[in-house]
């Protein structure tokens, strides 16, 4: 614990930190832990997930703030319910004896509840920007006398269209505190957000690459229609798999976790469209590795917090390196060995190869496994299996029976036989549908005479189906909008059909639109004509 010692910290927080089992700080908490405890300047720290970074703010908050006050000291604000839970629980185990009172203010929690311990007076609120910004409202949350503001997640929340909710909400705070932003990844529009709310601050980054080295990052290039086959064939060859599996959209999760369960896999989903009970029930039974497979969308999985996972998988190639960085940060955490996949289609190519340089990241080809290989690697397990109960001598329930199936037959025979019975259906080859193999020519076709830039339909070359761009559009449901008068209006603005439009999400503020390339342009172009001098309505997602 010499290290932790080190930081500044007192022997109570020690105490907690023993208990816990740590030994030695991340490199997040090693330099943000001393500047907290001694300085009073803001403070922007990088560094991705699974990082240790609720420790790196929880521990100097435990021993900053006074106990005896009943006025909320400290504001944290996270992206999502999951999250918010995750930094309550860390922080209370943290403070051990210290009468500091924490509590999670999120949406989908009974308000009643939350207005009750609001009333009893509350020394850190940690919470959704929503849900906080509707007490502010209400008048039961004031934050006058906070000394500390702290936005985790940062480039989450930009991504979910939280920034303007959370400007409301530090227009609340006084000019007076300490501002901490922590990020994986720092776009401009919140290095903007720092210059505007901060005053002088340190920017610190770990050294650690953005994409961890105990990631093993791998990349398949395989047909559209290929894809499960090729993951079913990823998951059958590892001796174990214990992953999560992104998808772009609700639809494509729900389309999967179908055929897994087809297939027999321990699997189960989350998305937008499900309970926030049913989400906390699925995420409990893979937390407790009941399920081995959950599939999920970027939105659905954030604040997701899993350490021993062995596999992320890019089932639907990230948007962005950002959301790429994201996925991949949740394998090979705590110091464990994790790999991360990507399947791309082969339109998919250059947004791999953008996605690598920007990160920096050295994803490797490979090839997918053969059927026989799969075959083998089972045949394996099953082997050590039988090998392991062999070892273990309890069989006496089993001898007679044996020695009746053995009778007048030749044993290797009624060994072979047993094996047929049991392990048949696991290891018949006719499980696995051929994958169509494809060209290494960048620009030719693969043999299902699919061009590697889209599809051919009657001499006219149609986009591919992946080659899409995903819209932001600032309005919501709080706007009367549904998706039919979304798609109306966009139609009838821009001029486009409405067959173009698709992967519709209407949120409270904000919604996101699917598009084609060409058509995206076209959107963009004629709102950016109609925004009078005025943020346009409509842009790009980041």
């Amino acid at each position: 614990m010499e290290k932790f010692i080190n930081l500044g910290l007192s022997d109570k927080s020690i105490q907690s930190l023993d208990r816990k089992g740590f030994e030695e700080p991340t490199e997040i908490q090693a330099l943000t832990i001393p500047l907290l405890l001694e300085n009073n300047i803001d403070i922007i720290a990088q560094a991705q997930t699974g990082t240790g970074k609720t420790a790196a703010f929880g521990l100097p908050l435990i021993e900053k703030l006074d106990p005896g006050c009943k006025d909320v000291q400290a504001i944290i604000l996270a992206p999502t319910r999951e999250l918010v839970i995750q930094v309550c629980e860390e922080i209370h185990s943290l403070k051990g004896d210290n009468k500091l009172s924490i509590a999670p203010i999120y949406g989908g929690q009974s308000i009643d509840m939350q207005l009750r311990k609001l009333k009893r007076g509350l020394s850190i609120v940690v919470g959704t920007p929503g849900r906080i910004l509707d007490h502010i409202r209400r008048r039961t949350l004031k934050l006058h006398n906070i000394k500390y503001f702290i936005l985790d997640e940062a480039d989450e929340m930009l991504n979910m269209g939280f920034i303007e909710d959370i400007e409301t909400i530090l227009e609340e705070t006084p000019k007076e505190k300490r501002v901490l932003l922590f990020s994986a990844t720092m776009p401009e529009r919140i290095k903007k957000l720092a210059e505007k709310y901060m005053g002088k601050y340190k920017h610190l980054k770990t050294k650690t690459e953005l994409t961890t080295n105990l990631t093993d990052q791998i990349y398949f290039e395989v047909a559209h229609k290929d894809k499960f086959e090729a993951l079913c064939r990823i998951i059958d060859i590892e001796e174990v798999f214990y992953g999560l599996i992104f998808c772009r959209t609700k639809n494509d999760v729900d389309d999967l976790i179908n055929r897994l369960l087809d297939r027999g896999y321990s699997a189960d989903y989350i998305h937008g469209d499900i309970s926030q009970a049913q989400r906390e029930k699925t995420l409990g039974k893979f937390k407790k590795q009941q399920i081995s497979i959950l599939a999920a969308t970027d939105v659905a999985a954030r604040g997701i917090d899993v350490s021993n996972l062995s596999h992320v998988i890019n089932y639907s190639i990230p948007q962005d390196p950002e959301s790429y960085i994201h996925r991949i940060g949740r394998t090979g955490r705590a110091g464990n060995e994790g790999t991360a996949i990507t399947f791309i289609t082969p339109s998919e190519f250059r947004k791999l190869g953008f996605i690598k340089k920007a990160t920096n990241a050295n994803i490797r080809k490979e090839t997918i496994p053969e059927v026989s290989d799969i075959i083998s690697v089972k045949k394996k397990k099953i082997s050590d299996d039988l090998e392991n109960i062999i070892s273990k001598g309890d069989m006496e329930g089993y001898k007679t029976w044996a020695k009746n199936l053995i009778g007048e037959n030749d044993p290797e025979n009624v060994l072979a036989s047993i094996l047929k019975y049991s392990y048949g259906k696991t290891l018949n080859e006719s499980n696995y549908k051929k994958i169509t193999s494809l060209d290494s020519d960048r620009g030719g076709r693969d043999r299902g005479g699919r061009d590697r830039g889209g599809k051919e339909r009657g001499g006219r070359k149609t986009l591919d189906i992946d080659s899409q761009t995903r819209l932001f559009i600032a309005i919501g449901k709080k706007d009367n909008i549904t998706k039919n008068k979304l798609v109306d209006f966009i139609v009838d603005k821009a001029g486009i059909s409405q067959k173009f439009i698709n992967n519709i999400e209407i949120y409270d503020r904000y919604s996101f639109i699917n598009v084609p390339f060409n058509e995206a342009e076209i959107i963009l172009k004629k709102f950016k004509r109609l925004k009078n001098g005025r943020k346009s309505l409509i842009e790009k997602a980041k």
